[in-house]
């Protein structure tokens, strides 16, 4: 890890480094929300640690939050949440335990704040972590929704409450039936990506009239119906999309559906 250095995002240095591979804040919206929404939620307990080196730059990250402001919807509260972590733009990054080492990291810092222990949600696919890390870590699978999320923990003491996935998520879907939703969150900043060109192609496309809803704040994020919170797609009351999507994607789905 000689090259490798782990740095703490803050208010004050957030810009210099960029978040998930943005990096020019005047260039990226995305970037600029995303520091807005950083800045909003660090007094609060949110933390982002960087994997960068001297030669590659940029490699990684993980953020994690303290469960009551979790940006997925789940019952976390008193257990320190990790939001995301991937590692290795550059292929001669990956594999190279500094995801490892992150984690690591967050569960030090959840047992210094005195949490119940560290949660996260996982899947296969994109855009989320795969559970594989975690269970070697000593993380349990405590809860699970459909298509394939599933909810894990770390324990510091065996006796403490499970975390959960809201149990009002398959209610909240009811207030989407008829129409076409985007939902998103500046938690991800993938998500302000090819969104204007698949409401132009809704609307000029498939006639369709889209709502674009931006989530304010953890507590909207969490009564969203989808597992992952930050962003999904609903047509009629169903699901079409758990994550950020092209615009090509978005239509292969609205010609099947």
């Amino acid at each position: 890890m000689s090259d490798i250095q782990v740095i703490d995002l803050t208010p004050d240095n957030i810009a210099d480094y960029g978040v998930c591979g943005y990096k020019n804040v005047e260039k990226h919206i995305e970037l600029r929300k995303k520091i807005e929404w950083f800045n909003n939620y660090y007094p609060k307990g949110l933390r982002i640690k960087v994997i960068f080196s001297k030669k590659g730059g940029y490699q990684g990250m993980l953020e994690y939050i303290p469960g009551k402001y979790a940006h997925r919807p789940v019952d976390a509260d008193g257990y320190m949440f990790i939001h995301c972590v991937f590692v290795g733009f550059k292929k001669e990054f990956k594999g190279k335990g500094h995801a490892s080492f992150l984690i690591d990291d967050c569960i030090k810092d959840a047992e210094k704040e005195k949490m119940l222990g560290v949660s996260v949600v996982t899947r296969k696919g994109p855009f989320m972590v795969d559970k594989d890390i975690f269970l070697k870590k000593g993380f349990n699978i405590v809860d699970s929704i459909k298509p394939d999320f599933e909810l894990l923990v770390k324990k510091f003491e065996v006796n403490s409450k499970d975390p959960k996935f809201k149990s009002n998520m398959k209610d909240n879907l009811k207030n989407y039936q008829k129409g076409l939703y985007i939902i998103r969150s500046p938690q991800c900043p993938y998500t302000e990506k090819n969104v204007n060109a698949i409401l132009e192609s809704a609307k000029n496309k498939f006639n369709l009239k889209p709502n674009l809803i931006d989530l304010q704040d953890s507590k909207a994020v969490q009564d969203t119906p989808c597992a992952f919170g930050t962003f999904c797609i609903i047509y009629n009351g169903e699901i079409i999309s758990y994550h950020p999507i092209s615009n090509t994607r978005f239509e292969n789905i609205i010609v099947i559906s």
